[in-house]
C-alpha cells in the first residue's frame, strides 16, 4: 500500500509540473521576445539627413551595435546636374584615442550608394557631404554633423 500511494504521489506531480510548464515556457518566451525587441531597438540609433550646402547631394543611415564595436550604415544620394559627385566624409575617434576617416563618393543620379563602416568601439562619430568632380571633394560641404556619441 506505501508502495502504491509512492508511485501515485509521484505520477500527480509530474503531471501537475507537465501541466505547468507549457504556461510558464509561453510567458517566459513572450517575456524573452519582449526584452530582445527592447534590446534590438536600443543597440540602433539613427542619424541624417545630411545634406551638402548646395542640397545637390545628402545621406543618412543608422548606427548599430556589433559584437566588435558599432557599425555605420547609410546611403548616399546624389541629384545635382552633370559631371559633379557627391561625397561623404566620416570621421570617428576611436576609445584608444585615434581619429579614423572614411570617404565614400557617388557620381550616379540614378542609383543610391550604400555605405557600411566598421568603426569599433568608437567615443563619437560626425559626417559631412560635400560636392565634386570624379577625382576629388571641390566644395560646397556641409557641416560637420554628429552621427553618433557616447552617452548620448
Amino acid at each position: 500500500m506505501h508502495r502504491t500511494a509512492r508511485l501515485l504521489l509521484g505520477l500527480t506531480t509530474a503531471a501537475a509540473l507537465g501541466l505547468g510548464l507549457p504556461a510558464t515556457a509561453a510567458s517566459a518566451s513572450a517575456a524573452t521576445a519582449s526584452t530582445v525587441s527592447a534590446v534590438r531597438a536600443a543597440e540602433t540609433w539613427e542619424w541624417g539627413p545630411t545634406a551638402s550646402s548646395d542640397r545637390g547631394g545628402w545621406a543618412g543611415g543608422v548606427v548599430r551595435s556589433s559584437g566588435t564595436g558599432l557599425r555605420i550604415h547609410g546611403d548616399l544620394y546624389d541629384a545635382a546636374g552633370a559631371r559633379t559627385c557627391s561625397w561623404l566624409k566620416i570621421k570617428w575617434l576611436s576609445d584608444r584615442g585615434r581619429w579614423h576617416t572614411k570617404t565614400f563618393r557617388n557620381c550616379s543620379q540614378s542609383r543610391i550608394l550604400s555605405f557600411r563602416v566598421n568603426a569599433g568601439y568608437m567615443l563619437t562619430a560626425s559626417a559631412k557631404v560635400c560636392r565634386g568632380t570624379s577625382t576629388r571633394i571641390t566644395g560646397r560641404c556641409s557641416g560637420w554633423e554628429g552621427v553618433w556619441s557616447q552617452g548620448g
